[in-house]
């Protein structure tokens, strides 16, 4: 059965998860990797992006993703925190177009939906449903990491594997979702 790989990012300065996974036209999926990407606090701001740009292009390289998913930044209260979550974000997007991999954004609330089917889940029913989907044995840590497959999988079910081989494979349910946030985007 053919399947969808997707690159999740949880776009962070100081720890930056990733998460890659397969997605089949069934739904099921498949880790295939893990981790998070870390930069040092007081190190200057060019080389933590810097650092990020490569952890991110040895991903790509090394597992060839179809698609690249990305939280979107949304307004928080501490602006230093959200300055540094766009910049890596940015850097996600960057390195995506770089390689010619279509990217997307998903927000938090959409992910949450997607994984656990309730928009305001918390981190641990997240993490719940990341191990339970992906059949591990733990629950993904830290919560960086399970926020990266997390958006890997929302954007394997909900746009990517519309894209993807596995276009006919969904059902009405899911083709009547798609066209509804199709139609919200115009």
């Amino acid at each position: 059965m053919a399947t969808f790989r997707v690159l999740g990012v949880d776009p962070g300065l100081t720890r930056c998860g990733i998460g890659v996974v397969d997605v089949a036209a069934d739904r099921s999926a498949r880790l295939v990797h893990v981790g998070v990407l870390r930069t040092e606090p007081g190190a200057p701001i060019e080389h933590r992006l810097a650092a990020l740009a490569a952890g991110l292009r040895e991903v790509v390289r090394a597992h060839d993703p179809a698609a690249v998913a990305v939280e979107r930044v949304f307004a928080q209260h501490n602006r230093q925190t959200v300055m540094g979550t766009a910049q890596a974000s940015g850097i996600a997007l960057l390195v995506a177009g770089e390689a010619g991999i279509p990217a997307a954004t998903h927000t938090p609330t959409e992910v949450k939906a997607a994984v656990t089917g309730y928009g305001a889940a918390d981190k641990r029913q997240v993490q719940t449903m990341v191990a339970r989907v992906l059949r591990l044995d733990a629950l993904p840590q830290p919560a960086d990491a399970a926020d990266a497959l997390a958006l890997a999988l929302c954007h394997a079910w909900r746009r990517g594997a519309a894209a993807g081989p596995a276009a006919g494979a969904l059902t009405p349910a899911q083709q009547r979702w798609a066209d509804a946030e199709r139609l919200a985007r115009r």
